[in-house]
C-alpha cells in the first residue's frame, strides 16, 4: 500500500458533508482553515525534528486541532455542527495527507492550489447536490454514493474540458 491511500480517504468529508450549499462552504472553509493552521504551526517543528518524530509530531497536532475545530463549531454554531456530524473530525486525514505528500519546495504553492481545488469541488459537489435533491427530487444525491457518483462525473467533466497537456504524437505510446 503506498502513501497516496491518504488521498483516497481524504474524500470522505466531501461526500459526506456536502448535502447543501451551507455545508459544502462549512467543510471547505474549515479543510482549509485546518490545513493551513497545520501547516503554519509544524513549519517550525520539521527542521528541528526527524522523519519518525515529525509524523508524530504532526498527528499529534491534528488530533488537536481538529478537537478544538469540533468544541468550537458545537460551541458557536451548534446547528451547523449538528448537520455535520463527525464529518469535521474526518478532516485530520487531508492534513495528514499534505504533511505526507508535500514536497519541500513549493510546500504552499501546492497547498494552496490543492485547498483551492477542494473548494471549488466542495462548492460543486453542494451545489449539484442539493439542486438534485430538492429540485429533481433524487434521493440518491442525498446520500454518499450518490455523492461519490456525481463526484466522478464532476472530474470526468473536467477532465474533458480541461485542454491537454500530451503532446499528440505521445497518445498511443506508452
Amino acid at each position: 500500500m503506498s502513501r497516496f491511500w491518504l488521498v483516497m480517504i481524504s474524500l470522505a468529508p466531501l461526500l459526506g458533508a456536502t448535502r447543501t450549499i451551507v455545508q459544502a462552504i462549512a467543510i471547505s472553509l474549515c479543510a482549509c482553515l485546518l490545513t493551513g493552521l497545520h501547516q503554519a504551526l509544524m513549519a517550525p517543528l520539521r527542521s528541528h525534528l526527524a522523519q519518525g518524530a515529525s509524523l508524530w509530531a504532526s498527528a499529534l497536532l491534528t488530533a488537536t486541532l481538529v478537537t478544538c475545530l469540533h468544541l468550537g463549531l458545537r460551541a458557536w454554531a451548534l446547528p451547523l455542527a449538528e448537520q455535520l456530524a463527525l464529518y469535521p473530525l474526518l478532516l485530520a486525514l487531508p492534513c495528514l495527507a499534505c504533511e505526507q505528500l508535500l514536497p519541500q519546495t513549493h510546500r504552499y504553492r501546492q497547498l494552496c492550489r490543492g485547498l483551492g481545488g477542494l473548494l471549488v469541488a466542495s462548492l460543486a459537489l453542494g451545489i449539484c447536490r442539493q439542486v438534485l435533491a430538492d429540485d429533481l427530487g433524487l434521493h440518491i444525491a442525498t446520500l454518499a454514493p450518490g455523492a461519490l457518483i456525481l463526484l466522478g462525473l464532476l472530474l470526468g467533466l473536467y477532465n474533458h474540458l480541461r485542454p491537454s497537456t500530451t503532446s499528440p504524437r505521445r497518445l498511443g505510446s506508452r
